[in-house]
């Protein structure tokens, strides 16, 4: 059993998922059961909460112990994780904070799987959100692509509007009014039938941008469901995007100076 407080007004599933991530993958099940009371009332439904409201989850130990993630590297002032797809950045967060101070400083989607790195102290997690800024952290992505590249590697500019209200982005190949300026890099490692595997950098980082510019591209990523081809989802069965965030290095001069040159580098690989 956990138990929990909303601080704020939202839905049942949203809260899950930012609070819980082994209720989060257990949430269609628990509903069905009534194992979640919101303020001692059982519920058999995602419904709408609000700030003080009391939930409770009768999970099993089994559905507890569901691994989340596996840790990577950690010391006292970070600690650097290969996050599960399912796993909301959030949720990740809160399930470390249960272990003490943690703090994010870069996030990943919910269904993108892979690096993803916290800070355990205000101190680092300044000097990494400053490394950040100061694009002075190398990320590297896999994606498993629809095959539509013109090129077998590219560096392509674009432009990106984010659309708060539906929680996605829109792409232009021109500049417009309200869009900023996005490059993403990629290189083809492999084909196999219509996908291919390919490596890709972000010179800029948006929100969504390597899913959405995939898509733009004619390349859109297997499983994305937002973004992506419907018909080839619906194909190979893919309900969640194949991207793994792979690596990530760091380039820092302060006190996690000693970090530089080290790669971190997730165990995941996108498979159709």
């Amino acid at each position: 059993m956990k138990e929990f407080v909303a601080d704020e007004a939202t839905d049942l599933k949203t809260f899950t998922d930012g609070h819980f991530p082994q209720g989060s993958f257990a949430f269609a099940a628990l509903l069905r059961a009534k194992d979640i009371k919101v303020n001692g009332v059982r519920v058999n439904k995602n419904v709408r909460l609000k700030s003080g409201d009391r939930v409770v989850y009768y999970t099993t130990p089994a559905q507890e112990q569901k691994a989340s993630h596996r840790v990577i590297y950690a010391d006292r002032s970070v600690v650097v994780c290969d996050k599960f797809s399912g796993v909301s950045t959030e949720g990740l967060l809160a399930e470390l904070q249960g272990g003490g101070e943690t703090f994010a400083v870069h996030r990943l989607d919910r269904n993108t799987e892979g690096v993803i790195v916290f800070a355990r102290t205000r101190a680092a997690e300044e000097e990494l959100l400053l490394a950040f800024k100061e694009h002075a952290v190398q990320k590297t992505y896999l994606a498993l692509c629809k095959d539509n590249f013109k090129s077998d590697a590219a560096v392509l500019t674009a432009y990106l509007k984010k659309d708060e209200a539906r929680s996605r982005v829109e792409i232009s190949d021109r500049p417009c009014d309200g869009y900023v300026k996005i490059v993403t890099q990629y290189k083809v490692l492999g084909r196999s039938g219509e996908l291919a595997l390919a490596q890709i950098e972000l010179h800029t980082g948006k929100t969504h941008q390597i899913r959405a510019h995939m898509a733009h591209m004619g390349c859109p990523i297997l499983g994305d469901e937002k973004y992506g081809d419907g018909d080839l989802n619906k194909k190979y069965g893919a309900r969640r995007q194949r991207l793994v965030s792979k690596c990530v290095s760091f380039e820092l001069h302060g006190k996690l100076a000693y970090l530089s040159g080290r790669i971190f580098e997730s165990a995941f690989v996108p498979k159709a």
